[in-house]
């Protein structure tokens, strides 16, 4: 018991320095997150790979189609599994940018292959998404910047919105219109959306940003 004392004395005359000093304590720098950087292959400079691998999902018109989005690895593992399409079963697939009408060099990744980059950030314990900004609010730090995404409202399968790194790279051999998983640019639609702030018509950007 009096070590542990000791320990528990120890832990917090080193959290009153670190608040005195300005300084982290061995607590704050033991703290980390995890995100995805969607529509790149490679990590911010401040953070470690994880992996860089493909974006996947759900098939665009499948009405029981999974919302979520996957970032699939380059190295893939297997369990028991049977070859062929036998049974019923849910699917993965692959995802592809749809950019055909956006301006300046956006229109070029249309049909595109997306990729993705798990990224491991040091002295940070949150992480978040935040729609409609280029920078971070007071006290966060951004991770990237990018375009909000998601699927087309006439698609039967849901979505979930997505921020698509600014600078967009491209899976190799991947530029054929082979569909799966779709990711649209994202505008705003005045009415219950109070205009101004916003602007009918105008695309969103987004903001992944830690703390």
């Amino acid at each position: 018991m009096e070590v542990r004392g000791a320990a528990n004395i120890d832990s917090c005359k080193e959290m009153l320095q670190s608040l005195l000093t300005g300084q982290p304590s061995s607590e704050t720098t033991e703290r980390s997150v995890v995100y995805t950087r969607w529509g790149k292959k490679t990590c911010p400079s401040n953070a470690e790979l994880v992996l860089s691998g493909y974006t996947g999902g759900s098939w665009y018109t499948n009405t029981g189609a999974a919302v979520d989005t996957l970032c699939l690895p380059r190295d893939p593992e297997w369990g028991n599994y049977r070859d062929g399409s036998d049974g019923h079963k849910a699917y993965v697939f692959g995802a592809e940018y749809q950019t055909y009408d956006s301006l300046g060099n956006l229109r070029k990744l249309h049909d595109h292959d997306v990729p993705c980059a798990v990224c491991f950030r040091r002295n940070r314990s949150v992480v978040k998404m935040f729609p409609a900004r280029k920078t971070c609010y007071k006290g966060w730090k951004l991770e990237y910047h990018g375009y909000l995404m998601a699927g087309y409202p006439d698609h039967s399968a849901g979505t979930m919105y997505t921020c698509i790194d600014e600078h967009p790279d491209t899976l190799h051999g991947g530029h054929a219109d082979k569909d799966g998983k779709l990711f649209y640019f994202v505008e705003a639609r005045c009415g219950s959306l109070k205009c101004p702030p916003y602007v009918e018509g105008r695309e969103l950007v987004c903001a992944v940003c830690s703390k």
